[in-house]
């Protein structure tokens, strides 16, 4: 693995944070014995409170499986998971499942809303599962931040993939949570819509303080990151701060050479 230090520091002065999730020699396998593929092996990471990470690699190296065991979505072989100070590996499925609605939003390239519900109430729908209280004001300035003030009676067949984007986004803040989860967010958007997407998931890092953690395959995606980790063969082979979409696509090209 290359050092961090040629590297120019993070945008956000995110080295000086306490860690929003972290990762320890987590290794998971999936199948038994032989057969058995080792999705990642012995992974450890810090990923800082207001921060935004992005998470790449090629195809198999890890990085869909590097998501699921970070947001309890899959348990870790072995090793553990933590979200800020929580230990997930002793949580059953119901404890995780509270900890997802209450602590972890999900952004995914599909976008996932409710046909049948307003912008507003999928935006509401984390808080109403968790039977947890409706903050109004709270609502509003989301759907202001995302940019939806004037659509919030629309239904998603009303409005454009870029704003069901951004009802997920806003659906994904309404808990105020530890860390939101992109998984290719913006691969089913037009370049110019996925760009618009990209700079709001910024200003909810930059302008809330916000924790964005996005797996990707597109260079310029990732240059909206302060961090990005390169994944091959379920382990983090490099990782780059301060990146731009060129450097990014280099080192991708040349990830192998690093494994």
């Amino acid at each position: 693995m290359r050092t961090e230090g040629t590297d120019t520091p993070p945008r956000s002065g995110t080295g000086t944070r306490s860690h929003a999730l972290r990762l320890e020699e987590v290794t998971k396998v999936y199948g038994r014995g032989g057969r058995g593929v080792r999705a990642l092996d012995g992974v450890s990471v810090d990923i800082a409170r207001g921060s935004f990470t992005a998470v790449m690699g090629p195809s198999g190296s890890g990085k869909s499986t590097f998501l699921h065991c970070a947001a309890g979505l899959d348990k870790p072989t072995s090793g553990r998971a933590f979200i800020g100070d929580t230990d997930l590996s002793g949580m059953n499925e119901t404890q995780l499942t509270r900890l997802r609605r209450e602590r972890i939003g999900f952004v995914f390239q599909a976008f996932n809303l409710v046909p049948a519900l307003s912008v507003r109430q999928n935006v509401e729908l984390p808080l109403r599962l968790a039977g947890q209280r409706l903050d109004k004001r709270w609502l509003e300035d989301i759907l202001l931040r995302v940019g939806l003030g004037g659509r919030a009676g629309h239904r998603p067949s009303e409005l454009s993939g870029g704003q069901q984007q951004r009802v997920a986004i806003a659906r994904a803040l309404i808990t105020r949570p530890d860390v939101i989860f992109g998984d290719e967010p913006t691969g089913a958007l037009d370049t110019v819509t996925a760009k618009e997407i990209l700079s709001l998931l910024r200003a909810c890092v930059d302008d809330t303080g916000q924790t964005v953690v996005m797996v990707t395959h597109d260079p310029v995606a990732a240059s909206y990151a302060d961090t990005v980790l390169f994944l091959a063969d379920g382990r983090i082979v490099d990782r780059m701060h301060a990146p731009t979409a060129d450097r990014v696509a280099d080192r991708m090209t040349h990830l192998g050479a690093w494994a």
